[in-house]
Parts: structure tokens; C-alpha cells; sequence
């Protein structure tokens, strides 16, 4: 479970953001706080990744991602979102699993300004770390990170910054209200020139003509 609300908002913002650009793909799971089990007949060897994606599996609700139901495939790619809770050797332990199981990415947000980013790659049997994070693209995802002034920002394949549903929503109504708008603007137009043609016809001009 998350810490606070801020390690909560990023959770729901990789979470939701990334998942929103796999809506119509049946076979692209996504996951928040959620365990994973890599090993038959071991309970105690386990990890609740506060994100995680695992492509070629199907969309479903799960009581846990078991590996060994799953066709052996551990999800590719790992989130966790720091927050002052964390203990340095639990993030340790966390590494371990998810190189030693099979994570392709794993990244650690660390939201508190001034926001940060680490990445690990897999590389063979290790994950080596991204030197450069800022302006880092997701080879699975498509994410961009980027690190402003402090402030992170994660953008998606198609360059749209990921946003909290609030923002989405409040984005959304802001655009129908344009529309209604735009609406109203051109039906006062329309009636302005029915008017005016009414005006001309009664002086017996054919606006037509003009």
C-alpha cells in the first residue's frame, strides 16, 4: 500500500496512464500493488511492485500473478514509486527479485521534489543501470521521462504527457464545453443570417442575388 498520497497519485498515474494505451489489447495485463509469485510451491518468495506490466497475457482479474500459470512469463516491466518508508535494504531485496525473475525494466520514481528517476535494463542475466534518464524512452512502453526543473513528467508513445483521471476529466468536460460553445456561437450565426435574410426579403431584395 502506498505511504502517502503523493507515492499513491504517481502509483495511480503509471497505473492508469499506461494502461489507457492498451485499452483494446487483450493481451497486455497491468497491475498495481499486486503479488507476484515466481515459483511454484513458494509462497514466501514474493513482491508487490506498486506498477507492473506483463504483455503477452491476457486481461483478467487475478488473485495474484502466479509465473508458472502465467506460461512462465515474468512481467517485463517493473515500477516501484519511493517514498520516505522505503528502507534502503528492502529497495535492495526488491532489485534482487526482479533480476533474478526475468523484469526487462525497472524503474524507481522518487515523486518528493526534487523528482528523480533510476532505471535498470536488462542486460543477459543483470539489469545495468540507464546513465541517462532524462529524455529515456521505454523500449517495451514508449514512456519518456522527463525531468524539468525538479519536476518529473512522463510522456507517452504518442507524446501525451500522462495525467491523474482528475486531470483527464476536468481536460474533458473544459473540451465540451468548448464544443457547446462553438455550438452556440454558430446556431446565433445561423439565426443572424436568417434574420438578415428575412429583413432583405421583406424590402424586396433576393439575397441570393447579392
Amino acid at each position: 500500500m502506498s505511504d502517502n498520497t503523493l507515492q499513491f497519485t504517481w502509483i495511480g498515474i503509471l497505473k492508469w496512464g499506461v494502461e489507457a494505451y492498451y485499452l483494446n489489447d487483450p493481451n497486455v495485463f497491468i497491475a498495481g500493488d499486486h503479488l507476484i509469485y515466481p515459483v511454484e510451491g513458494d509462497a514466501k518468495t514474493r513482491q508487490a511492485p506498486d506498477v507492473y506490466v506483463a504483455f503477452s497475457r491476457p486481461k483478467k482479474d487475478r488473485g495474484s500473478y502466479k509465473v508458472w500459470e502465467e506460461g512462465g512469463i515474468f512481467p517485463q516491466v517493473v515500477f516501484e514509486v519511493w517514498s520516505p518508508n522505503n528502507r534502503f535494504e528492502q529497495m535492495q531485496e526488491k532489485f534482487a527479485f526482479y533480476e533474478k525473475f526475468g523484469a526487462e525494466e525497472y524503474y524507481i520514481i522518487y515523486p518528493e521534489f526534487p523528482a528523480h528517476v533510476e532505471g535498470w535494463k536488462r542486460d543477459g542475466v543483470k539489469l545495468v543501470s540507464i546513465p541517462e534518464i532524462n529524455g529515456w524512452i521505454s523500449p517495451r512502453l514508449g514512456l519518456r521521462f522527463s525531468l524539468m526543473q525538479g519536476n518529473l513528467s512522463v510522456f507517452g508513445p504518442d507524446g501525451r504527457e500522462l495525467r491523474t483521471p482528475a486531470e483527464i476529466a476536468a481536460e474533458r468536460d473544459a473540451e465540451h464545453r468548448r464544443a457547446e460553445q462553438e455550438e452556440a456561437r454558430a446556431k446565433t450565426a445561423e439565426q443572424r443570417a436568417a434574420q438578415l435574410e428575412a429583413r432583405l426579403r421583406a424590402l424586396g431584395v433576393d439575397p441570393d442575388t447579392l
